[in-house]
């Protein structure tokens, strides 16, 4: 694969810094000052742009593939393991690195630097890009150093579990809500233009939600829950990294750069719209197919099957597929207001409140909708309506983060069980070279071409093994579990 930015890997022995206006040209120096020289205004971009740089592509990626969202592009073979559920550990090392040296190890000198200097909204935004790194991170791993992560004297870090982890990045969010108000300052930052800690707020309250919903099936956090919603100080819109992006080599979208680029001088296409989420919105016409997905060779939309990359076919060559729609200046999603009006309307369904629960589903497709720059959120309301069941918000989350948040999907599907395999397997939607996605219902997964038997028929892949670069070096972490064992949320 391409390597987008020469990123920093640091933890405490030294920081890759630049100047504000050249945010994306991270290159490891040799000769760059250590943490005690530097400031947060230059530490800062460099943790967001070492998160962005993988969040942003390869777990985006990931996640769409094991989300049946993307499926292997005509011919090409490179992500073609990710769509048998496959994901080996020299592949699940990818992002843990770049994530936990360059963001979470920045975020933490960060956070220190402001603690010292009673710098309290910086101390939030540090808190936050840590806790959203540490989640994903246990949300794709299931264990990973927390406790002992950062502490540069400890060797073998230990693996803490899943649920010690979360209760611990709950308690760091309340922690840095508790010291900051609205119009503390924030260090020079890509996220917000405005230099004051009010939207590091609702991002860090939003953040807080995603953590208390996802664990909420096997921890009693209720009450927790009412209170943040109660308060309802969420974003008004989406939470991503929009209008930094340039048309330039190490500037760019990174999946954008990695999947559409010429700048590394490849030319191979991976990605393509997978039949399962074709049906699904096809079925009805949804207007934000066209944007997430450009039309085939034909003018036309048409998926394909996860695991299988059309190479042997006669009937379907690469210009009848598609390609998600992106460019250089596409934005990078952390949580969108969507997933925040999906994570209200099922609470609210838990609580027995039909009517609130209703209008946040509705909400969450209408801001889903707004977010693609489409209309068509009534239609999309009247064929997907709200039915009081875990299924409807399932699916339609899933729906919308196809376009904006794949790794989340991903981590919402083992959640909520939903969307759900209906039995179809690839063999039933491609026989004797024709490809028949109207035997799957829409709303349905369906089981890969060559599935790995680790997995097998009807399930997803609910964990990635744990990347080399830590297990291989660290004498307390522990075996590899099945890749079918679900992390502590999802069981």
């Amino acid at each position: 694969m391409k390597k987008i930015f020469t990123l920093i890997t640091v933890a405490f022995l030294g920081l890759s810094l630049t100047a504000c206006k050249d945010y994306l040209d991270i290159n490891y120096d040799p000769n760059a000052p250590s943490a005690d020289v530097v400031n947060n205004d230059m530490i800062l971009p460099a943790a967001e742009m070492a998160l962005s740089a993988k969040y942003g592509d390869i777990m985006r990626i990931y996640g769409a593939y094991l989300a049946e969202h993307y499926a292997q592009y005509f011919g090409t073979s490179n992500y073609d393991d990710f769509g048998k559920f496959i994901l080996s550990a020299t592949r699940s090392n990818n992002p843990y690195g770049t994530i936990m040296t360059g963001c979470i190890g920045n975020a933490t000198v960060i956070r220190d630097k402001a603690a010292a200097a009673e710098e309290w909204g910086t101390y939030l935004a540090a808190t936050v890009l840590r806790v959203f790194a540490f989640q994903s991170m246990a949300d794709a791993y299931g264990e990973i150093p927390y406790s002992e992560a950062m502490d540069a004297s400890i060797l073998n870090p230990k693996y803490d579990e899943g649920a010690d982890i979360y209760a611990g990045l709950v308690a760091e969010l309340d922690d840095a809500l508790g010291k900051a108000s609205a119009g503390d300052v924030v260090a020079t930052n890509f996220l917000y233009a405005g230099q004051t800690a009010a939207p590091w707020i609702k991002f860090a309250n939003a953040l807080k939600l995603k953590l208390l919903m996802r664990e909420s099936g096997a921890v009693n956090v209720s009450s927790q829950i009412a209170s943040l919603v109660a308060e309802g100080n969420f974003p008004d819109g989406d939470v991503a990294w929009t209008g930094i992006w340039a048309n330039e080599s190490g500037k760019a979208n990174p999946f954008w750069q990695e999947e559409f680029s010429t700048s590394f001088g490849s030319t191979q296409i991976n990605c393509g719209l997978n039949v399962a989420l074709f049906r699904a919105m096809s079925d009805y016409d949804d207007a934000r197919l066209p944007a997430f997905f450009t039309k085939n060779g034909n003018g036309q939309y048409w998926g394909s099957i996860s695991g299988f990359n059309m190479s042997t076919s006669n009937n379907y060559k690469a210009a009848v597929f598609c390609r998600p729609n992106m460019a250089y200046n596409s934005p990078v999603y952390l949580i969108t207001k969507a997933e925040v009006e999906f994570f209200l309307s099922e609470y609210y369904q838990t609580a027995g409140n039909a009517a609130q629960a209703k209008a946040h589903y509705e909400a969450a497709i209408e801001a889903s909708f707004a977010s693609a720059g489409v209309e068509g959120a009534d239609a999309a309301i009247k064929a997907w309506p709200y039915d009081g069941t875990k299924k409807c918000i399932g699916v339609q989350k899933w729906i919308a983060l196809s376009g904006t948040n794949n790794f989340e999907a991903w981590c919402e599907m083992r959640r909520l069980g939903y969307p759900a395999f209906g039995g179809k397997t690839a063999n039933d939607l491609y026989a004797n070279d024709n490809l028949n996605p109207e035997v799957l219902t829409p709303g349905d997964l369906y089981t890969p071409y060559d599935v790995t038997p680790e997995v097998g028929a009807n399930q997803l892949l609910q964990r990635w093994p744990y990347p080399l670069s830590s297990s291989n070096y660290n004498a307390n972490a522990p075996e590899n579990k099945k890749p079918t064992e679900k992390v502590f949320w999802a069981k």
